[in-house]
């Protein structure tokens, strides 16, 4: 399985950046689909995640109402769409693969990892 995320970049503090992820090597609507973020000096948490059909989300506190996944299984991809970006939002963004098609929020339940892409919001 391979995940290969995309869109991260330099941004300020107000603006809109939208991240992709495209899978291969399994039957991607079978699985549930996640994004996790890494700052500096801190430890790897929960974004978002979106189940197998796209029905049921979950987000963070921290970005409920501004980021929004979703994914389209015929084009094997997930996004994150990130709004109103605040300084603190700035880290490494992975998109990660579940065994299964249960969205959820912990890292262990998820077994493939994209190799992240960074997101810089400036204040």
């Amino acid at each position: 399985v391979q995940l290969q995320a995309s869109g991260g970049g330099l941004v300020q503090a107000g603006d809109s950046l939208g991240l992709s992820c495209a899978a291969s090597g399994r039957t991607f609507k079978n699985h549930a689909m996640a994004w996790f973020r890494q700052a500096p000096g801190k430890e790897r948490e929960f974004v978002a995640s979106i189940s197998g059909s796209g029905r049921f989300t979950a987000y963070a506190e921290s970005v409920k109402g501004r980021f929004t996944i979703s994914r389209n299984n015929a084009r094997n991809t997930v996004y994150l769409q990130m709004n109103s970006l605040k300084p603190e939002d700035t880290a490494v963004y992975y998109c990660a693969s579940a065994g299964g098609w249960e969205n959820r929020s912990s890292p262990d339940d998820y077994d493939y990892w994209g190799q992240g892409t960074k997101v810089t919001v400036s204040s």
